[in-house]
């Protein structure tokens, strides 16, 4: 493509939808390269997972999203971000993964596996649920490890560790017990996670507390083995039976991706990139950075309902440098 556009977004999520969108109403000439399917971090999220926040929090550009319960799901999502792209004919190329961004004099060159763009601005908007944060034992990569939950089915009748506290740990645990399998909690710290969703914080409290799914608390994996799982306690080392280990302690952004475009990251293992919070672009110029990217490895900072603002900002921003120029 010899033609310069004036922004290629990279991710297709919620926000990267909503900064197309915010591009259209100015009469930005962009593209969307998303690397999966549209929205493709929800349509992985389990199958019947529930916001913790309500649909008019998830809505963009002030399109209404009418959910069944205050609450939306996961189904109920993907359909309103579809019509919300299908309905405004958003430009958004699916299955077309970008290789590499590379900023030349007065454009930037994005390699995907398809084409090749150039770009006077870049957004990037790529979320964090692609690259999970390992456990780094030996046997993780054993084919019963899996750092994502879709369903509970495969566990049924089942001896299944769940390690993490969060609400992704939490709703797998109780989901699990309920279909029939077995769980036992491997938790790091002391107690449940304080962000679990307060409706379910109390759920998984009382299963504890009963008996139902057992919860080691301050306690670690050191070993996944064929048959068991070696874990640290305070109390010593224990070896539990095991069928399926359910890894679910956290992602992180491609931290490496941003380097390779230029993008300052903090020190002290935060990563938080470097930007500027009035217009969100970041040390490079032209480079934008929308979503929960923006909080480096603080994923919990930067979610759908904060973030949708990030469009406008960038997108009045990139119109402004436009103006500029012309005048």
């Amino acid at each position: 493509m010899n033609k310069v556009l004036d922004v290629v977004i990279i991710g297709g999520g919620p926000i990267g939808i909503a900064c197309a969108l915010a591009c259209k109403k100015r009469n930005l000439e962009y593209v969307v390269l998303e690397k999966g399917a549209l929205t493709n971090s929800l349509y992985n999220y389990p199958l019947n997972m529930t916001f913790f926040s309500t649909s008019e929090k998830l809505e963009i550009d002030n399109i209404p999203f009418i959910s069944n319960s205050p609450k939306p799901n996961r189904d109920e999502a993907l359909e309103y971000y579809r019509r919300v792209a299908t309905s405004n004919e958003l430009n958004i190329n699916l299955f077309e993964k970008v290789i590499s961004a590379e900023k030349k004099e007065d454009y930037f060159e994005v390699i995907s596996e398809k084409s090749t763009y150039k770009s006077k601005n870049i957004i990037v908007c790529t979320g964090f649920y692609d690259i999970p944060k390992l456990l780094n034992v030996p046997g993780e990569d054993r084919p019963k490890v899996t750092h994502y939950f879709k369903e509970a089915h495969p566990y049924i009748m089942q001896k299944n560790i769940v390690v993490g506290a969060s609400n992704s740990a939490v709703d797998a645990a109780l989901e699990i017990w309920r279909k029939g399998g077995e769980v036992t909690m491997v938790v790091r710290g002391p107690d449940i996670g304080e962000r679990v969703k307060y409706w379910v914080r109390p759920d998984i409290m009382n299963r504890i507390e009963e008996g139902s799914i057992k919860a080691i608390y301050n306690a670690e994996i050191s070993e996944i083995k064929e048959k068991e799982v070696v874990i640290q306690t305070p109390e010593g080392t224990i070896t539990l039976e095991n069928d399926f280990v359910i890894a679910l302690t956290g992602y992180r952004p491609n931290f490496e991706f941003l380097q390779s475009l230029g993008v300052d990251l903090s020190e002290e293992n935060e990563y938080i990139p470097n930007y500027n919070e009035e217009t969100m672009e970041s040390n490079v110029q032209g480079l934008y950075l929308a979503g929960v990217i923006c909080g480096g490895m603080q994923t919990h900072k930067w979610f759908i309902e904060n973030s949708r603002i990030h469009a406008n900002i960038i997108a009045d921003s990139i119109v402004e440098k436009v103006n500029i120029l012309q005048n």
